[in-house]
C-alpha cells in the first residue's frame, strides 16, 4: 500500500513527547520493518519476536464474588472497557486515503446499525451533524481529540481529509460508544457508573463480537496475527487492545502513600495508576484514582480484566486498612 519507514518514524520526529514514536500504516508494517517495530514492542511489554498471543473473550470466566461485588460498589465510582481493531485488507489511519477510509465507515455503519437491544443505538458522521448533537457529545465527554500539534492523529499522518468519514456511534443509554476512523479503524468502548466489572467487559464482548460477525458477511474481518493478536496503529496496544479502567476511591492509601508510591504499588500488580491529570499527578475528588491493566499483549483480555479485577480487590483491602 505504500507504507514507508520514513511514514512509521515520522510521529516520533516531529513530536517525540509521544513516548512510542512509531506506528503502523498497515497490518504488514510489522512484518516489514521488524527490525524496527519487534525492538519497540519487546520493550514496550516485554513480548518477545518468538511469543505467541491468545485472545479469550468469554466474559462468563470472569470471577467476581459476591463479596467483592459489594466493595466495588462501595469504592468504584465508574468502569471503562475500550479496545481498538482494525479491518483486515484496510489501511490503518496513517496510510490511508479516502476511498478506503469511507469503505471502513460504509462497514462499522453497516454493522453499528444492526445492533440490538441495549446496544442500539445511533451513528454521529463527525462533519454532518448539527451544532445540538456536536455540543450533547461534548457536553457527555464522547467527542475524541481533533488533530493537533501535541498530538499523534496529526502527526502520523491521520488527520487527511478530516473530518470525512470519521463519526461515532453510542447506544441510548451511553453505556457503549465507537469511535470510527480515529487513530484505529474501531476504538470500542464499554462504560457504567459502578464497579459491575463482568457486565462492562460482558456488554463489550458482545459488541466487539457482532461487529466481527457483520465484518464477516461483508467479505471482512478483523486484523489479527498469531504472534501479534489483533493488529493496532500504534505499538503500545497491539494483542488485545484492552484497556480495563475503574476510578476507584483511595484517599486513605493516597495520603499514606503518596502518588509515587502507590503507583508504583499498583506496577507491582500489572496495574497502572493515573491521577486526575494523568501519570504522576495528585487523584481527583476522594481521592480518585484511574486504575487500568498495564500489558495489553501476552495474556488475553478475560486474564486483563481478571487481574485488574484481583488487583482493585488488593487496594480496596489496603484502603480499608490504611
Amino acid at each position: 500500500m505504500g507504507f514507508t519507514l520514513d511514514h512509521a518514524i515520522q510521529a516520533g520526529l516531529d513530536a517525540p513527547h509521544l513516548g512510542v514514536g512509531v506506528v503502523a500504516g498497515e497490518a504488514a508494517a510489522y512484518e516489514t520493518f521488524k527490525e524496527l517495530f519487534d525492538p519497540v514492542i519487546e520493550g514496550w511489554h516485554g513480548y518477545k519476536s518468538t511469543d505467541t498471543h491468545e485472545s479469550d473473550m468469554d466474559y462468563t470466566k470472569l470471577v467476581l464474588t459476591p463479596e467483592q461485588a459489594r466493595k466495588f460498589d462501595q469504592y468504584v465510582v465508574s468502569t471503562r472497557i475500550r479496545a481498538g481493531r482494525s479491518i483486515e485488507g484496510l489501511a490503518l489511519p496513517p496510510s490511508t486515503d479516502r476511498k478506503q477510509r469511507r469503505k471502513v465507515e460504509s462497514l462499522l455503519v453497516t454493522a453499528l446499525s444492526s445492533m440490538e437491544g441495549e446496544l442500539a443505538g445511533k451513528y454521529y458522521p463527525l462533519g454532518n451533524m448539527t451544532k445540538e448533537e456536536e455540543q450533547q457529545l461534548i457536553d457527555d465527554h464522547f467527542l475524541f481529540q481533533k488533530p493537533g500539534p501535541r498530538n499523534v492523529l496529526a502527526n502520523c499522518g491521520a488527520a487527511r481529509d478530516w473530518p470525512d468519514a470519521r463519526g461515532i456511534f453510542h447506544n441510548k443509554s451511553k453505556t457503549f460508544l465507537v469511535w470510527v476512523n480515529e487513530e484505529d479503524h474501531i476504538r470500542c468502548i464499554s462504560m457504567q457508573d459502578g464497579g459491575n466489572v463482568k457486565e462492562v467487559f460482558a456488554r463489550f464482548a458482545v459488541a466487539i463480537n457482532s461487529i466481527e460477525q457483520s465484518l464477516k458477511k461483508n467479505g471482512y474481518g478483523y486484523s489479527h496475527t498469531e504472534h501479534l493478536g489483533y493488529i493496532t496503529t500504534c505499538p503500545s496496544n497491539v494483542g488485545t487492545g484492552l484497556r480495563a479502567s475503574v476510578m476507584l476511591k483511595l484517599p486513605k492509601l493516597y495520603k499514606k502513600l503518596g502518588v509515587h508510591a502507590l503507583e508504583d504499588l499498583c506496577d507491582s500488580m500489572g496495574l497502572q495508576a493515573r491521577g486526575s491529570k494523568g501519570e504522576h499527578s495528585p487523584p481527583g475528588p476522594n481521592g480518585e484514582f484511574d486504575i487500568s491493566n498495564k500489558g495489553r499483549i501476552g495474556a488475553s483480555e478475560v486474564a486483563l480484566v481478571q487481574r485488574m479485577i484481583d488487583g482493585v480487590d488488593k487496594l480496596i483491602a489496603m484502603e480499608e486498612a490504611a
